[in-house]
């Protein structure tokens, strides 16, 4: 007991309270620090969408750029504030952090030699994000996967694709992306008709339509130019294709393609033209005679039964 109360009095309460104030104060500045670069992130947010919207890009892709560039920037302050801080409070509580700032850069050299992938993600996806490829909420296809581009990180991109099923590329595996939502998107359509049909007269129906379509609070919005009809694309074994395509805002092609068919499939009824279906018509080749007749056929060719 003597013991345990000899070490109390040798304790300086004062330098305890001085340490912990300092402490302290030192997480008080690094939550003042990630306040304010939240705030000053946030206003830069609004900033970077009112510059987009007035030259005028679609809201949407304003904001997936500025939500796939802030985020990389807010995980980064975080990183380096709390780092910071972590070093801070152990330099007040005594521990001399000279000696772990010299092992960290010796670690760093070899983590760098031994991790030369890692170093590689990093900067093809710095790259990524610098030439804006790919954003968050981007539809793209990625070494021939395709999906919905939920979170780019410092070193993955994270696909979802229709089923659900989570797919993540390190950035400097990415050989191969294809981004099919950036700044427009398009449908393309192949209408099948029967060889019987005008295809001039098709082509003026499937015009109607989009006209119609045009008009549909819903669909009307979204898309920007008007049909490009190709024509006759190609002869099929059971129908004539015509080919078009409809230019939609982004990641607005398929509604807007269901639809068109839905009621291309009601014109296509109401006009009488035949969508047709794949079939064969299967040749037997003459008819043989009956028996009998050929029975009495063969003495008349010399040939006795």
């Amino acid at each position: 007991m003597d013991l345990l109360m000899g070490m109390f009095d040798e304790v300086s309460w004062l330098g305890v309270l001085e340490t912990a104030l300092r402490v302290t104060l030192s997480l008080l500045l690094g939550w003042g620090a990630l306040f304010v670069v939240r705030k000053f992130l946030d206003r830069t947010e609004r900033r970077l969408k009112n510059k987009y919207a007035a030259e005028g890009e679609p809201p949407s892709e304003a904001g997936k750029r500025v939500e796939t560039l802030l985020r990389l920037v807010r995980q980064g302050a975080r990183l380096a504030v709390w780092t910071t801080l972590l070093l801070v409070v152990l330099k007040e509580m005594g521990v001399e952090i000279g000696p772990i700032l010299a092992g960290a850069g010796i670690l760093g050299l070899a983590v760098g030699f031994g991790a030369q992938n890692l170093v590689r993600d990093i900067l093809s996806g710095f790259f990524f994000i610098l030439e804006n490829q790919i954003r968050v909420g981007d539809v793209a296809v990625i070494n021939g996967t395709g999906g919905a581009v939920e979170e780019i990180n410092f070193r993955t991109i994270v696909l979802r694709d229709l089923e659900g099923v989570t797919h993540i590329f390190p950035h400097g595996t990415v050989t191969t992306l294809s981004n099919k939502t950036r700044d427009w998107s398009a449908y393309v359509f192949d209408v099948g008709v029967a060889y019987k049909e005008d295809s001039d007269r098709v082509c003026a129906v499937l015009r109607e339509v989009f006209r119609e379509l045009r008009q549909d609070p819903l669909c009307g919005p979204a898309i920007v130019d008007e049909p490009e009809i190709f024509g006759v694309d190609r002869f099929a074994d059971s129908a004539v294709v015509i080919k078009g395509r409809i230019k939609t805002r982004p990641i607005r092609q398929w509604m807007v393609g269901r639809e068109f068919l839905r009621r291309v499939k009601l014109a296509f009824d109401r006009e009488g033209i035949e969508i047709p279906f794949p079939h064969r018509t299967i040749y037997a080749g003459t008819a043989s005679k009956p028996l009998e007749v050929q029975l009495l056929e063969k003495p008349a060719n010399g040939v006795r039964p």
